[in-house]
This record gives C-alpha cells, sequence and structure tokens, in this order.
C-alpha cells in the first residue's frame, strides 16, 4: 500500500493508519485512540481510513450524547449489519448478545459475556474479509458499550481487525490502548489551508489575527474567515472578537432560513437531550 499524503499536514498521521490497516490485513489485530480538541480533523482522518481500507469490510459507528445514558446503544451501531451472524455464536455469548441488545428476553448479561459475544461476532465477519471499526465521538459512548469495546481491543490478538476510536476527552475504559494524540497544523500547512478558503485579497492583520485565533485548529481556519465580509477581509477592519464574530457568521448562515426552520432549531437547540 503506497503512503498516503492526502490530508493537508497529515502525512505522519497517514502513514501511521496505513501501516495500521497494513498489518491488520495480514492477520496481527490494531487498534488505535485518536485524541484531540474538537475541530482538529479526529473525523477526517477516520474518513482518511475507510477510504483507504480496500479488500476490508468497514463498520462504523459514533458516539452520541443523548443516547449517552442507554446501554449498548454506540456498541449496537457498530455490531447491526453482523446480527445476521448470531446464530453462529456459541449459546452463551449469542443469549448474551441478543439480549443485550433486546432481541431475546433472559437474565441480565455480563459485560464479559456480552464482550466475548462481540470478540467472537467479529472474528467471524473478518474470517470471511478484514474489517475495520471506526469510532468517533467515543467521548460520548455510553459506559456499557465503552467497557465492552475496550475489552474487545486488548484481545484482537491475531485477527484480521483494525479497531479506530477518535476522542476529544478520556474515557476510562480505553485508557492504556496505543494511541496517537492529534495536534494543529504547523504554521506554514494552517497558512496553506486558510488561502485554500479564502477568494480575493485579505488584509494581512486579518490573515495574522485568524492563524493566531485558530491555532492551527483546521476547522477554526475553514470557519473563520466567514466571520468576515468581502470588505472586512479586504480592509481589515476590526469589529470585535473573533469568537463573537464567527458566531454573527453563523447567525448570518440561519437568517435567510424559513421562520418554522429558524423556530426548530431553536427548540432543537434548547433541548438538551435533542428529544
Amino acid at each position: 500500500m503506497p503512503v498516503s499524503d492526502d490530508l493537508l499536514g497529515r502525512r505522519t498521521e497517514g502513514e501511521t493508519l496505513d501501516r495500521l490497516l497494513t498489518q491488520a490485513k495480514t492477520g496481527s489485530g490494531q487498534v488505535l485512540v485518536l485524541r484531540g480538541e474538537a475541530g482538529i480533523g479526529k473525523t477526517a482522518l477516520l474518513d482518511h481510513v475507510s477510504s483507504r481500507a480496500s479488500g476490508f469490510r468497514v463498520a462504523r459507528a459514533a458516539g452520541v450524547e443523548s443516547e449517552s445514558a442507554f446501554p449498548y446503544a454506540g456498541l449496537h451501531q457498530l455490531c447491526a449489519p453482523f446480527l445476521d451472524r448470531l446464530d453462529r455464536l456459541p449459546a452463551p455469548q449469542r443469549e448474551a448478545l441478543g439480549t443485550a441488545f433486546g432481541m431475546a428476553s433472559g437474565p441480565r448479561p455480563t459485560r464479559f459475556m456480552v464482550g466475548l459475544a462481540v470478540l467472537t461476532l467479529l472474528a467471524e465477519v473478518a474470517d470471511e474479509q478484514p474489517l475495520v471499526c471506526l469510532v468517533d465521538d467515543a467521548q460520548w459512548l455510553d459506559s456499557m458499550s465503552s467497557a465492552v469495546l475496550g475489552f474487545v481491543a486488548r484481545r484482537l490478538l491475531a485477527e484480521r481487525i483494525a479497531l479506530v476510536f477518535v476522542l476529544r476527552e478520556g474515557n476510562d475504559h480505553l485508557d492504556g490502548l496505543p494511541e496517537l494524540f492529534v495536534r494543529g497544523l504547523d504554521d506554514s500547512d494552517a497558512r496553506a489551508l486558510l488561502e485554500s478558503v479564502i477568494k480575493g485579497p485579505v488584509d494581512g492583520r486579518v490573515r495574522d489575527r485568524i492563524m493566531a485565533e485558530a491555532r492551527g485548529n483546521p476547522l477554526a481556519l475553514l470557519e473563520l474567515p466567514r466571520a468576515w465580509t468581502t470588505a472586512e477581509l479586504a480592509d481589515g477592519l476590526d469589529a470585535g472578537p473573533l469568537t463573537s464574530r464567527i458566531e454573527q457568521s453563523f447567525v448570518r448562515q440561519i437568517e435567510p432560513l424559513p421562520a418554522d426552520t429558524r423556530l426548530l432549531m431553536l427548540t432543537a437547540a434548547a433541548e438538551p437531550l435533542g428529544e
């Protein structure tokens, strides 16, 4: 597999992920936790893995804050495409996983037995075709899913499976697993990204402020230029802190929407559980 350099400023991370896929394909189970602040590009790295996973079956899941109180919600996302293989599991494991997912009735299963069932299920899939499992926003996984996936991650050994998590802050169940901290872009790459999204002349003071405020964060570099009008970008007009200007740019994107749509968005924002 040739070395990838398709992500600006992420050659080292891309090489690490390419090696992970190569090793998993040869039967050496691989795990990696990508840590970093919001907007730093962790999901883009997951997309990179997915795009490079030639010959793999790809399964994706994401932690959802509003589902973090539901046991096994995140795990169900990941395993749902494979539940047609449930009858291939040993009976105790089949019953445990079926009960955890509400597919069967029975006593509450132990996390150990659910973990064994998920490990066996993923191994069954990987016997047919190498498997890469990508878990985004792992900081919002429910506790039971986190515990089971941490258990599985430590027992892949000779399976043709790669398991990649991304998260912002800590998740105790994933502590001790191999990890890579995703940092901001260096000045050269940050400037190149910024220039790729700014069309037209830009006052040097505005460019310098965006660079300083973004601190190499790719999302900030993409969003901050929208905080200025074309005239302000060119003339360097100072109109307050950049953080408030970003908020204003989002407001400008929402203002053209129909009133009913804006009301729905306001209602959704005001309801912390998204219900």
